[in-house]
């Protein structure tokens, strides 16, 4: 008698396609649904003084084709972390909460130019998230990552010993910012409490607004982002090491960790999309395998943006600090919170007709040389958010500017299209490896497997801007990550064990 034949083994790409995987999928379908029309229709269906001509059709349209990506996102066999969180910025933040300020009339940012400029700003939106589209797809063309010159190519791994260093940086880092703002109180009181307590620490009245800023954006990334990035390292480790999860010393750094960061990276003192960088870093670092927990992710992001991040807006302010009317509609919401990015490209537009132009890399060159004091370079561009509200003559100059408009602002229209041609085309890449790191590479020094989970997270910040004030979270990010990452050449082993 012959014997049986041998299992076949499915490709790495479609190990996702469980029959739970399926079920999820078919659970989905009404949130798609909604997402794609019955949302968009019923806020766009409100009643409210805005016109509905047309830049209110284009936010429409803007709004379907997102909700339509962010639908294809929740339903595919492979998890896109990158593209996914890509998606649920543009459909909330461009999408829905634009639209419902085109429904009302109101904008949280006043917008001071014609009404063409906003017009083309929602139609260079649109060709942006188009130009992502053909990015992404020009990508799957590549030759999959899957078995290709894993052998020959030096693999990145957490090296045990630097990962102590990381946590202790970690505790020395938060411990400095918690004595330095005055205990851990003022972390759960709001946010305008812990910005005056950070302008008193770092000298706002001795150094001025420039060193004040600096140093403000020093306390706080070395306060945050090493705890953060020791955190997800550990629980990494944790998940994937048995022989981990039995030892106390591991099992007790990372409970310690978890405390430091519910006191420095909660989200009653923290911007809110630094919380959902934080939310979705830890909810795919902890559960790198699971389709549902993806799906959810999103779904749990749309439902965040919507409903809780409204109820936010009361930690924003003291009890008697100054607050936005009340208002009976049930749009109002999305016009209280710092949901500008539309209106923040029109008065780009509108600052660069009026006589400054495109900087031609000027603001990305400063960008990416941040950490060059102005003394020694005396033509540093300040980031685009400061720089158009002082043209409007803003009094709070703290306002988003979108990363279309930082490209559209340094290298106009056909430099905007190239830049998200690129981003998607990266952003496409980073998540199938991130699906061939997760599912062959299960050892918990996986590198990958924590960077791309960080990456869809902060992406929300670098697409709301400006990119000025993101890049000292990275920069910090990027020393940690040298700090505990070492190479080899033999084949993907556990170095953590």
């Amino acid at each position: 008698m012959g014997g049986s034949p041998a299992p076949v083994r499915e490709p790495v790409e479609l190990r996702d396609a469980t029959p739970r995987a399926l079920l999820s999928r078919a659970l989905a379908v009404p949130l798609v649904v909604g997402m794609v029309g019955v949302l968009p229709v019923a806020v766009a269906s409100q009643d409210g003084p805005g016109l509905r001509d047309a830049a209110f059709w284009l936010q429409l349209t803007l709004c379907c084709y997102a909700g339509a990506r962010l639908s294809a996102m929740v339903l595919t066999a492979r998890r896109r972390l990158v593209q996914g969180s890509f998606w649920l910025f543009v459909y909330i933040a461009m999408g829905i909460a634009p639209l419902a300020q085109t429904v009302l009339a109101r904008t949280p940012t006043p917008v001071v130019g014609p009404g063409e400029h906003t017009v083309l700003a929602i139609a260079l939106v649109l060709g942006g998230v188009v130009a992502f589209d053909v990015g992404a797809l020009l990508a799957r063309h590549r030759p999959s990552l899957h078995g290709l010159g894993r052998r020959e190519r030096p693999a990145s791994t957490v090296h045990r010993h630097r990962l102590y260093l990381l946590v202790a940086l970690a505790y020395a880092g938060s411990a400095v910012m918690i004595v330095q703002l005055g205990g851990v109180g003022v972390f759960f009181s709001s946010r305008q409490g812990i910005s005056e307590s950070l302008q008193a620490a770092t000298g706002a009245e001795s150094g001025g607004a420039a060193a004040s800023q600096a140093g403000s954006a020093f306390l706080r990334g070395f306060g945050t982002v090493p705890a953060l990035l020791a955190l997800l390292f550990l629980t990494r480790w944790l998940v994937t090491s048995r022989t981990a999860r039995r030892k106390p010393s591991v099992v007790l750094m990372w409970a310690g960790l978890l405390g430091l960061n519910v006191i420095v990276n909660n989200p009653v003192s923290n911007p809110r999309y630094w919380f959902l960088t934080v939310l979705f870093a830890l909810l795919f670092t902890a559960f790198p395998r699971s389709p549902v927990m993806y799906r959810n992710a999103l779904a749990l992001g749309v439902v965040i943006a919507l409903l809780v991040f409204p109820f936010a807006d009361r930690f924003r302010y003291e009890e008697d600090g100054a607050r936005q009317p009340e208002s009976d509609s049930l749009l109002a919401p999305l016009t209280l919170k710092d949901y500008d990015q539309i209106g923040m490209f029109a008065n780009t537009i509108s600052f660069a007709e009026a006589g400054t132009g495109h900087t031609y890399g000027g603001q990305l060159s400063s960008t990416v040389l941040f950490f060059v004091p102005r003394s020694l370079w005396q033509g540093k561009a300040e980031d685009s958010g400061v720089r158009v509200g002082e043209w409007m003559g803003m009094k709070n100059t703290n306002l988003s500017s979108p990363l279309w408009a930082e490209l559209w602002l340094d290298f106009g229209p056909l430099g905007m299209l190239g830049g998200f041609l690129g981003i998607g085309y990266l952003a496409s890449r980073a998540d199938r490896r991130y699906v061939r790191h997760t599912l062959d590479d299960t050892g918990p020094g996986n590198i990958p497997a924590v960077v791309i989970p960080l990456v869809a997270g902060y992406s929300f910040i670098l697409l709301r801007g400006p990119l000025l004030q993101a890049s000292g979270r990275i920069a910090i990010a990027a020393l940690c990550l040298a700090l505990v990452t070492t190479f080899r050449h033999q084949p993907q082993r556990k170095r953590l064990r």
